[in-house]
């Protein structure tokens, strides 16, 4: 049997792993799905068509699955969708997805959540991401893998952000912030690349050479984005170890729109 507090409100209809521990006062709905391993404080609310993988470490006074804040919304059965290994912290809100978008809200794992943390509907986050105290995510946000946002992070509806790449504290994103680099300010512009975070995950120095090119090419030599991507290209012959990282790049540059553009 799972480890249900006599408090609890727990749905006959949702579906707990056997070894899943709901803390006091916590309210689960329905349509929810609990994998193996997870630990659910006191005082959350839980409810809409969500679904948690393994292991995962839920605080208390977090809302999960509540409907999106969108006045177009009228019901439809959206997701939230909630892989393994993540930690989320106290107060933390994450919305379904809507019918104006994939209809699916989602993280991936092993994710660190801090407090106050907000994920609208439609936002797709990757693995192994941090996200500080009051980060705020607007719908529709991308947040590729290894991506750390700082404290007070606020980001737009529909902006992408890039695998390994950084926000400092109190950041405004308005445009897409590439693979990689670091920003600050409001609105937030580029500042240098996330050396070492690569050197932690175990880029070797001709890969973070590679990056350093990038760097250059977007930020350095006041070259358009069209010739900057051509440089960028040019690195595989060069550095043929660097090959993922620039066609993550490519791909990402490629999908960034003229109207939003990437932060510079």
């Amino acid at each position: 049997m799972s480890s249900i507090h006599a408090t609890a409100v727990v749905d006959p209809k949702a579906e707990l792993d056997s070894s899943v521990t709901v803390g006091p006062y916590t309210v689960i709905g329905p349509h929810v799905r609990i994998g193996a391993g997870t630990t659910i404080g006191p005082h959350v609310v839980i409810e809409g068509h969500t679904t948690i993988g393994c292991d995962n470490r839920i605080f208390q006074f977090s809302s999960l699955g509540a409907i999106p804040q969108d006045k177009k919304y009228a019901g439809e059965p959206c997701e939230l969708i909630i892989g393994d290994r993540n930690t989320v912290r106290e107060f933390c809100t994450f919305n379904i997805g809507s019918p104006g978008d994939v209809g699916v809200t989602r993280i991936g794992n092993d994710n660190w959540i801090m407090a106050y943390v907000h994920l609208a509907h439609d936002c797709q986050v990757g693995s192994n991401t941090i996200f500080a105290n009051n980060s705020q995510l607007a719908g529709h946000v991308h947040v590729g893998d290894w991506v750390i946002l700082g404290g007070f992070t606020v980001v737009h509806q529909f902006v992408r952000i890039g695998a390994h790449s950084m926000t400092a504290m109190c950041a405004l994103l308005f445009a897409d912030l590439p693979p990689f680099v670091m920003c600050q300010g409001q609105p937030a512009a580029a500042r240098s690349m996330n050396y070492e975070g690569l050197r932690r995950r175990g880029f070797s120095p001709q890969r973070i050479g590679a990056v350093k090119s990038m760097h250059k090419a977007l930020y350095r030599d006041d070259l358009t984005l069209d010739n900057a991507r051509a440089r960028i290209a040019a690195l595989v012959d060069e550095i043929p170890e660097a090959a993922p990282d620039v066609e993550m790049m490519l791909s990402f540059l490629e999908q960034t729109s003229p109207q939003r553009g990437i932060v510079r």
